[in-house]
């Protein structure tokens, strides 16, 4: 019996797969190939899920004050886990789908993800000046400012110096409410410096406190330790915190914008 289909491709055949490699989905692979691609895909985009979604909860909820305080080991091993399963998963993905190095500069897809990987790139950079450089600035300012407040019989508060009482990993949790700081760390709905998952400590709550269920009351019952003081609001913020809050816009403009390139590549 003689087989059917083989021989070289029909023009309409060429064309299809000439497409195919534009679009970066032209490679021949064997099943199992296929198979160990779709797990290493799962994990590249659940990974990007994590990293980016984190990312955004953290300049939509927590505001980027929240980790200019020095950042959480949490999230600094959730950050760097993350970094190196995409650079991982990334690159092996990358050799799955494309078939050679022309593709990254003479096809559509290619361009695009030649600008994802160069965005991934800046970002990881961005990471290890924040962890190795800016970072240890961070919490070496906070120390100092912790150390020279506990020497102080009466306490004067700056907002920034508010901040360091987050009641994050063993620190005080403090709030401020109408000019005068309490400690609410001995509160248990304020474990780990967070109310309800809503509001954080070591911020000015005065705000806050009209559209609370309850009435203020509850904060004046706390023990007061302190003032918020104007002074020192209108010094200029040290240059590397300028540089983290840079960082750190720059980082959620390049997660809206890797987006954008991955749906130009997958609907564009």
């Amino acid at each position: 019996m003689q087989a059917i289909g083989g021989g070289p491709l029909t023009k309409a055949g060429e064309e299809f797969v000439a497409d195919m490699k534009v679009k970066g989905l032209y490679k021949p692979l064997a099943g199992l190939q296929k198979v160990i691609r779709f797990i290493i895909g799962y994990i590249h985009l659940l990974t990007a899920v994590a990293w980016f979604g984190t990312i955004l909860y953290v300049h939509i909820l927590l505001k980027p004050a929240y980790a200019a305080k020095g950042l959480p080991r949490g999230e600094l091993v959730l950050g760097w886990m993350s970094i190196v399963v995409m650079a991982v998963t990334g690159t092996l993905l990358s050799f799955a789908r494309i078939p050679s190095w022309e593709v990254f500069y003479t096809t559509r897809f290619g361009i695009l993800l030649g600008i994802k990987i160069i965005l991934f790139l800046i970002m990881a950079s961005t990471a290890v000046i924040v962890t190795f450089f800016i970072g240890p600035k961070l919490r070496k300012k906070l120390k100092e400012q912790r150390e020279r407040l506990a020497g102080e019989e009466k306490k004067d508060f700056t907002i920034e110096e508010l901040h360091a009482f987050d009641g994050k990993e063993g620190r005080p949790a403090f709030i401020a409410y109408k000019g005068t700081v309490y400690d609410v760390s001995d509160s248990r709905l304020w474990k780990d410096g967070s109310h309800l998952r809503k509001h954080s400590a070591g911020n000015d709550l005065s705000e806050l406190l009209k559209t609370a269920p309850h009435g203020e009351e509850k904060i004046l019952a706390m023990r007061k330790v302190g003032e918020v003081t104007a002074k020192g609001e209108s010094s200029l913020t040290p240059f590397h915190e300028r540089i983290f809050y840079f960082f750190a816009y720059l980082n959620l403009f390049f997660v809206f914008l890797i987006v954008f390139v991955i749906a130009l590549m997958r609907w564009g």
